[in-house]
C-alpha cells in the first residue's frame, strides 16, 4: 500500500478516509473475532483503561476515608474489600497486561515490519481469557466482595466469607491469558523478524518485550498450580495450606510469591522497553550502550527467579535462606541501574525535545530510582523487620509500580497514540497533565515513606492522630493526580473527534513501525521494509512545510 511522507494517503481510498485497520471491517463482530494484532491490541487498551478507572475509583475511596482519624464513609470490613480489590483489579486486570498485551501486541509485529503474530488466532484467545477473567472479578465485586487483600493469603482465604474461590478462577485465566501472549511473542520474535534484522538490530522494546515473555511463560503455571491448590482446599476441604488441617501456610507464600516477585519484572520489563525508545528519539542520539540494555533486560528476567524469599524475612525461614535472599535481591538491582546510568548517558548533550512522551520518561527515572532505592532497605534484614508491614512498604511498591509501569504506559501510549488513533493530541493539555500527575504522586506517596519509617502499619481502617497530616497530604494529592489522569482522558477522546490528523512520522523515530501510515493499515506493509540501525536518526530529516519527518535512504 503506497503512502505519502505524512501518510495522508492509500491505494484504497474510501468515504471514511484512507483505508486503515480501523475502518477496513465494520461492525462489532468484526472486532470481536478478529484476528488482526492491532485491533486486538486496541481492544485491550480500552479494556485495561477501563480497569484501571476501576482501580483508581477503589483508591479514591480509600483516601477519601483516610483522609481523617476515624470513619469518615465506610466500615472497617467494606474498607478492607476496597484496598483488596484496588489492589486485585490493578495488578490483575491493568499493570500486568497494560504494557505487553496492548501496546506490545499493537506494535511488536510493526516494529518486526511483519504482517501480524505468529499465532493470530492464539492473539485473539488470549483477549477472549481476559475477558472472561475480568468477569470473573466484577462477579466476585458484585456478589459479596474479597477482603483477603491481593495476594490471596491463607488463612484469611478459609476465614472469610467472602468470593474468594470466584476471584481465584478469575485470577486462573488471566494466568492463561498471560501465557499466550508469552508464547506469542517469543514465536513471533523467532520467527518473523525481517532479513537483515539480527538479535542486534532489533529495538529494544521487543528485547524487553521478549524478556517479559519468559517470565510469562516459565512463571504463571507456577501461579495457576498454587490457584488450583487453593481451590481444592476451599471446595474440598483438603488440608494443603490450612494449618487446621495440617496444611502449612507459609507453602503458600513460597508458590505464590515465586510468581509474583518474576511477576514484577512482567510489569516493568515492558516499561523499561518504552524508555529506550522514547528517551532516544526526544534526546536526537543513538542509544547509549545498546547491547548492555539488551542484556541486562535478560538478566533481570533470570535473577528475578531467584529472589522470591525476601518477601518473607518475618515468616520464620532460617537465618541462612534469609541472608542469601538479601545478597540476591541486592544483585537485581545491578542490571536496573545499568539501564538507568545507559538512559542518563544517552541524554547527554543530546537535543532533548521535552515533549509529553519525554516527561514522562523524565518522571518515570526518577520515580522508578527512588522506588529502586527504597527497595535496598527493604532487601536488608536488619530494616526489613522494621519496615515490613509498614506504609514505607506501600510507598515503595507504588513508587516501584504506579511510577515506573503506570507513568511508562502513559509515556508509551502518548508516544503510539499518533500510529494507533491516526490524530494528534493537544501538546499543552498533554505537558500540563503529565506535571500534574507527576506531582499528584509523589504528594501521594512520598509522606507514607515518612509515617511508615515511624511505625504506622499498613490496611489499617484507623490511625492515631499523629499520622494524620501525612494520610491527609496523601488523600490530597491522590485527588490531584485523579484530577490529571481524568485530564489525559478528555483531552485523547477529544482528539479522536477534533485532532490534527497524524502524520507517519511525527516524532522522527526510527524504527519500522513509523514507516507505515498512521494509522496503520490492514496488512502494515505491501513489502517488507528496509532494516537499519534503530537508533540511528541521521537518516531522519523533517519537512517543516508537511510538519513531518521523512527517511532518507
Amino acid at each position: 500500500m503506497a503512502t505519502t511522507v505524512d501518510g495522508k494517503t492509500a491505494d484504497f481510498p474510501t468515504d471514511r478516509g484512507p483505508l486503515n485497520y480501523l475502518n477496513c471491517d465494520r461492525g462489532i463482530l468484526s472486532w470481536a473475532f478478529t484476528l488482526d494484532h492491532k485491533r486486538i491490541g486496541l481492544m485491550y487498551l480500552i479494556s485495561i483503561m477501563a480497569s484501571l478507572g476501576l482501580g483508581g475509583l477503589f483508591a479514591m475511596l480509600i483516601r477519601v476515608e483516610l483522609a481523617h482519624s476515624g470513619q469518615q464513609i465506610v466500615d472497617e470490613n467494606t474498607y478492607n474489600q476496597l484496598f483488596t480489590l484496588h489492589g486485585a483489579i490493578m495488578v490483575f486486570l491493568f499493570i500486568l497486561p497494560g504494557i505487553p498485551a496492548a501496546l506490545g501486541n499493537f506494535v511488536l509485529p510493526i516494529m518486526l515490519g511483519a504482517k501480524d503474530v505468529a499465532f493470530p488466532r492464539l492473539n485473539l484467545a488470549s483477549y477472549h481469557l481476559w475477558v472472561i477473567g475480568a468477569l470473573f472479578f466484577l462477579l466476585a465485586l458484585v456478589t459479596g466482595g474479597l477482603d483477603t487483600g491481593w495476594t490471596l493469603y491463607v488463612p484469611y482465604a478459609f476465614q472469610t466469607d467472602t468470593r474468594v474461590l470466584t476471584a481465584g478462577v478469575g485470577a486462573f485465566i488471566l494466568g492463561f491469558s498471560s501465557i499466550f501472549t508469552g508464547i506469542n511473542f517469543v514465536a513471533t520474535i523467532h520467527t518473523l523478524r525481517p532479513p537483515g534484522m539480527t538479535w542486534f538490530k532489533m529495538p529494544l522494546f521487543l528485547w524487553a518485550l521478549y524478556a517479559t515473555a519468559i517470565i510469562q511463560v516459565l512463571a504463571t503455571p507456577v501461579l495457576g498450580i498454587t490457584l488450583l491448590l487453593l481451590a481444592a482446599e476451599l471446595v474440598l476441604g483438603i488440608g494443603i495450606f490450612d494449618p487446621t488441617k495440617g496444611g502449612d501456610p507459609i507453602l503458600f507464600q513460597h508458590f505464590f510469591w515465586f510468581y509474583s516477585h518474576p511477576a514484577v519484572y512482567i510489569m516493568i520489563l515492558p516499561a523499561m522497553g518504552i524508555m529506550s525508545e522514547v528517551i532516544p528519539t526526544f534526546s536526537r542520539k543513538h542509544i547509549f550502550g545498546y547491547r548492555f540494555i539488551a542484556y541486562s533486560s535478560v538478566a533481570i528476567a533470570l535473577l528475578g527467579f531467584l529472589v522470591w524469599g525476601h518477601h518473607m524475612f518475618v515468616s520464620s525461614q532460617s537465618s541462612l535462606a534469609s541472608t542469601i535472599f538479601s545478597l540476591l535481591t541486592f544483585s537485581v538491582s545491578i542490571p536496573s541501574a545499568i539501564k538507568v546510568f545507559n538512559w542518563l548517558a544517552t541524554m547527554y548533550k543530546g537535543s532533548i525535545a521535552l515533549d509529553t512522551p519525554m516527561l514522562y520518561a523524565l518522571s518515570f527515572i526518577l520515580l522508578f530510582g527512588i522506588g529502586g532505592l527504597t527497595g535496598l532497605f527493604l532487601a536488608t534484614l536488619s530494616t526489613d523487620v522494621q519496615l515490613h508491614d509498614t506504609y514505607f512498604v506501600v510507598a515503595h511498591f507504588h513508587y516501584t509500580m504506579v511510577g515506573g509501569t503506570l507513568i511508562a504506559f502513559m509515556a508509551g501510549l502518548h508516544y503510539w497514540w499518533p500510529k494507533i488513533t491516526g490524530r494528534m493530541y493537544n501538546e499543552f493539555w498533554g505537558r500540563l497533565c503529565s506535571i500534574g500527575v507527576f506531582a499528584g504522586f509523589n504528594l501521594t506517596f512520598f509522606p507514607q515513606f515518612v509515617m511508615g519509617s515511624r511505625g504506622m502499619p499498613r490496611r489499617y481502617h484507623d490511625f492515631p492522630e499523629k499520622f494524620e497530616i501525612f494520610h491527609f497530604l496523601s488523600s490530597i494529592g491522590a485527588f490531584l493526580m485523579g484530577l490529571a489522569m481524568l485530564g489525559v482522558l478528555i483531552y485523547l477522546l477529544y482528539s479522536l473527534f477534533k485532532g490534527r490528523r497524524a502524520p507517519a512520522n511525527p516524532w522522527g523515530s526510527a524504527t519500522l513501525e513509523w514507516q507505515c501510515s498512521s494509522p496503520p493499515p490492514k496488512e502494515n506493509f505491501a513489502e517488507t521494509p528496509s532494516v537499519s540501525d534503530p537508533y540511528d536518526y541521521d537518516h531522519i530529516k523533517y519537512d517543516p512545510e508537511k510538519n513531518c519527518y521523512y527517511r532518507v535512504n
